[in-house]
């Protein structure tokens, strides 16, 4: 595992979810919702559509994936919390279009 493209990676996948989750929270009004829609939808979608049933347990499909792509979802997450914490900040600092 290289160092550069990992670190890469995380960067981009915070620096998306944090502008999506800005988005969502300024459009619907929701300071937490793209946080709940990360763990709700997006992580069950990723780790049941590359299962494969018939070979191997749930857990041994969790232990498949690298520590890369444990990494990647940590900082996904970690933008999607950050844009509710920010755009909650925003509002109680007193701007009314968040």
């Amino acid at each position: 595992m290289q160092f550069i493209p990992v670190l890469v990676l995380m960067v981009l996948f915070f620096v998306m979810m944090f502008g999506i989750g800005f988005i969502l929270n300024m459009l619907m009004k929701t300071t937490w919702f793209p946080s709940y829609l990360f763990i709700i939808v997006i992580l069950p979608v990723v780790v049941y559509s590359l299962w494969d049933r018939d070979s191997i347990s749930f857990v041994g499909h969790l232990e498949s994936f690298h520590v890369v792509d444990y990494l990647t979802g940590v900082a996904g997450l970690a933008g999607a919390i950050i844009s509710g914490w920010s755009i909650q900040k925003l509002r109680k600092g007193g701007f009314k279009m968040f």
